[in-house]
């Protein structure tokens, strides 16, 4: 189908998805760019090409609008000159039990920080992420972006943090909060096949309620500053939690 027109209530409809309530209403969020549309085919929550009209279809199988480059400018979200859009349907995700790896972000409002925080777990083999309730909107456009598609891979949603290290416990997965106070030096623990590392807010860190329902707290040992971009330190615990080399 052809769309030419951007008052046509489809545009207007996908427009409406740059916001969060409107995507949270629908269970429905947009991507842009052939490498993000390929990586949500691949995990099955594609539901809808958008294509510039005089650009081939990617691939078939789905549902396909072809739109003039008035109405692709408009539902861009951002200064990019993508020629696809596609619309993806949230997957419902949730703790399994039997998960043993998991990262856990405490109030992060950087979404590019989340998003390479995402792509990071899910290139080390941790099994899920969970955010916070009062975390940045898991499904704006630079967080998804920012996991080049690990987001559609790894099961990512928000929750009560002290709910889900409640469940962590229960299941004997030892929880490491990241704060310098009563904290170890990260070199002290051995790569460990369970394991649930917390992250905490750019400026304030891990909140004190969340630190208390840790089992230990751990830290970066350095020679100079006293703190690291979130993803960047999140990038070296995962490294050294990686649970495929010399794990007990």
């Amino acid at each position: 189908m052809q769309i030419t027109s951007k008052t046509n209530a489809k545009v207007k409809k996908w427009v409406k998805y740059h916001q969060k309530k409107y995507r949270m209403q629908d269970q429905r969020y947009l991507i842009e760019g052939l490498h993000l549309l390929e990586e949500a085919k691949n995990a099955g929550v594609l539901e809808t090409i958008i294509v510039e009209l005089g650009y081939p279809l990617p691939f078939t199988g789905y549902e396909v609008y072809e739109v003039s480059g008035e109405v692709m400018e408009k539902l861009r979200m951002h200064v990019s000159k993508e020629h696809y859009m596609g619309i993806c349907r949230m997957q419902e995700a949730a703790l399994c039990e039997n998960v043993q790896r998991v990262i856990l972000l405490d109030g992060l409002q950087d979404p590019g920080n989340v998003g390479t925080i995402i792509r990071t777990a899910y290139s080390f083999g941790f099994d899920a992420v969970v955010l916070s309730s009062n975390s940045v909107d898991l499904y704006g456009d630079k967080l998804i972006r920012s996991t080049q598609g690990a987001l559609f891979h790894i099961p990512v949603f928000q929750n009560d943090l002290i709910t889900v290290i409640a469940q962590l416990k229960k299941q004997n997965i030892p929880v490491y909060g990241t704060a310098l106070r009563g904290g170890k030096g990260l070199s002290a623990f051995m790569p460990v096949k369970a394991v649930a590392l917390v992250f905490g807010n750019e400026g304030n860190g891990v909140s004190e309620a969340v630190l208390n329902a840790c089992d230990q707290n751990i830290f970066i040992e350095m020679e100079s500053f006293e703190s690291l971009n979130v993803a960047v330190a999140a990038g070296i615990c995962m490294y050294h939690m990686r649970g495929n080399v010399h794990a007990s």
